[in-house]
């Protein structure tokens, strides 16, 4: 029961639903991929947070798959360029389908599981990595939204 609730709460801040009210689908649905890319002073670009968003989803996707865990902080901003809309709506519906996926796995999480270690003890249990991704694209969200505001008001490049 307690993996279907963080399954939701897990899509509720990709997919709608949340007590926030402000979801990654919807934040993205209008961005154009020019704006995705456009730097603001030295902030990240919506971009490059949407693929760090993912970058960990992904990587705890495939553990709880059953793979090996393989990902490091290092990499976690590195975006392949975005050079066109066609590159840009990729990387959305990669991390919006890669969101689902990863709900569906919380899904069929044990409860117990949660409280097992999770790849390696240093790391900590499922729940914590699981509700650490949860708070970590809330937090990201935030970003994407303030660059989104500033970057429709001032309709701009900015460098």
């Amino acid at each position: 029961m307690l993996s279907k609730q963080i399954a939701k709460h897990f899509r509720d801040v990709h997919f709608g639903g949340n007590w926030t009210s402000v979801n990654l689908k919807d934040t993205l649905a209008d961005i154009t991929w020019e704006q995705s890319v456009t730097k603001v002073h030295n902030f990240n670009t919506i971009a490059v947070l949407v693929f760090h968003v993912n970058y960990y989803v992904a990587a705890v996707l495939k553990v709880l798959q059953g793979e090996l865990l393989n990902a490091s902080d290092k990499y976690s901003f590195d975006l392949s360029p975005i050079t066109s809309a066609d590159d840009w709506n990729q990387l959305v519906a990669k991390t919006l389908s890669e969101a689902e996926l990863f709900a569906a796995e919380i899904e069929k999480l044990e409860d117990s599981m949660l409280f097992d270690d999770f790849a390696d003890p240093k790391y900590g249990n499922y729940y914590r990595n699981i509700v650490g991704i949860i708070e970590h694209t809330h937090y990201h969200l935030g970003q994407i939204s303030l660059l989104k505001k500033y970057l429709n008001e001032h309709n701009t490049e900015i460098i």
